[in-house]
């Protein structure tokens, strides 16, 4: 039986809030919890209100605060409303209790789950990827938003593609970035050095906050734009934000990743989508292989595919402002 508890009191997400809105530069927001079953999903929903919806949807391990401040700006300077989350496992939102995943197990466990995906065996997981899209709708209908538009990357553009699929109704247009329309598999997921790092990760829960912010700067040499200098105290600082907001316990990422392993092929869900569709993908992404954007493609009739060639799996300002203009007169 699934089991959750609220990721902080009340009184320390007050001061989270504090915190935030004192980072918060040029936006000011609101906050607060939507419920999906006995999950709650932290959110934040940037205005204004007369704006046209977007929601964005973080990949594994993302919190809502880890979206880039240029692409926000940019939304908001262009009459959009965005909104975003906490997937369950990060940040402020839900986390799932399991003995499976406790400290002392998370490693057998993500280990024994690594042996059956290389085997192509069924894997039991927490909870699916179809029930991370039912938290996003939460939002939406926790704000009392009819539709909007759906934005998801890595991670959260599979999310993101179950939402597109399963409502309608809800999704004005949708954007996959990044993404895949298929379980990853040893013949399309991550690159050895990306696998690596995520077995580390998940090994290692109980790491000190200076060997996150150490692995994080790792991946983020590995999936990121090449040439951005990430030996600078603003992006330790960022990291760390992220490591206190999240808390200590790093186990959900490892309940995320078994989602993704252990989530039902998607395939002819993808082929149901409806809404007017536009995928974005680096040529050198190492986590997910640009092939599955052109599978992606071919999959969802009518959308249209920009591939940026320097672009790996961020959407740092160099590769944001090659697609910027295709993002907008796709959201118009």
């Amino acid at each position: 039986m699934l089991k959750t508890e609220s990721k902080t009191s009340i009184k320390t997400k007050l001061l989270i809030l504090a915190i935030m809105f004192t980072n918060s530069n040029l936006f000011s927001y609101d906050e607060g919890i939507a419920k999906s079953g006995n999950i709650e999903i932290y959110y934040r929903d940037y205005g204004p209100a007369d704006g046209e919806p977007i929601l964005l949807v973080q990949g594994i391990g993302g919190q809502l605060i880890n979206w880039p401040q240029h692409l926000i700006e940019f939304l908001i300077e262009n009459n959009f409303r965005p909104i975003v989350y906490d997937n369950r496992d990060t940040g402020l939102s839900s986390r799932i209790q399991n003995d499976s995943f406790n400290k002392d197990n998370v490693n057998k466990t993500i280990i024994r789950n690594y042996i059956r995906y290389y085997l192509r065996l069924p894997i039991k997981s927490e909870y699916t990827i179809d029930d991370m899209a039912d938290d996003g709708v939460s939002v939406l209908d926790h704000l009392n938003i009819e539709n909007a538009h759906i934005l998801g990357i890595s991670m959260g553009g599979m999310i993101a593609q179950i939402m597109a699929s399963s409502y309608p109704e809800k999704t004005k247009t949708f954007t996959l970035i990044a993404s895949t329309a298929s379980t990853p598999s040893p013949f399309n997921g991550p690159s050895k050095d990306v696998r690596r790092l995520f077995i580390e990760r998940t090994k290692n829960v109980d790491a000190t906050i200076e060997e996150r912010v150490n692995r994080t700067k790792k991946l983020f040499k590995l999936i990121g734009y090449q040439g951005i200098d990430l030996d600078t105290q603003e992006f330790s600082d960022n990291v760390k934000l992220s490591i206190e907001r999240g808390g200590v316990d790093d186990t959900g990422f490892g309940r995320q990743l078994t989602a993704i392993l252990g989530s039902k092929n998607r395939i002819e869900k993808v082929r149901s989508i409806s809404a007017p569709t536009l995928i974005i993908h680096g040529k050198e992404d190492p986590l997910i292989g640009v092939k599955n954007a052109y599978r992606s493609n071919k999959l969802i009739k009518g959308s249209k595919l920009v591939i940026i060639d320097n672009m790996r799996h961020l959407i740092e300002p160099p590769v944001f402002d090659q697609f910027k203009s295709d993002l907008l007169a796709h959201l118009k």
